[in-house]
């Protein structure tokens, strides 16, 4: 059994967005426990991701670590680094 919500606000206002909320039934259950441990782990990982992607040096190395630890089940793309150089040069940048 589970229970899925809608409402308003997430920190923007109501009216503003709708969020969708989930909540579990935790029964003690081996297949539910394992879905709240993937899915914490998911819900966790997927800030992460999005910091990381942001180029936030703390959450690439924590992301690097993850690919690491995790690497048979779980895997995050990782963003490439341009050399800011190569970027000043081919727009011709000055300063």
């Amino acid at each position: 059994m589970s229970l899925v919500a809608l409402h308003n606000g997430g920190g923007v206002g109501i009216g503003k967005a709708v969020n969708g909320g989930f909540g579990m039934v935790c029964d003690g259950s081996e297949r539910v426990d394992e879905i709240l441990r993937s899915a914490m782990l998911w819900d966790v990982m997927g800030g992460v991701a999005r910091r990381s992607w942001a180029r936030n040096a703390n959450a690439m190395s924590t992301v690097q670590d993850f690919n690491q630890s995790f690497a048979d089940d779980y895997y995050i793309t990782e963003p490439y680094l341009v050399d800011e150089e190569i970027i000043k040069n081919i727009t011709n940048y000055k300063q």
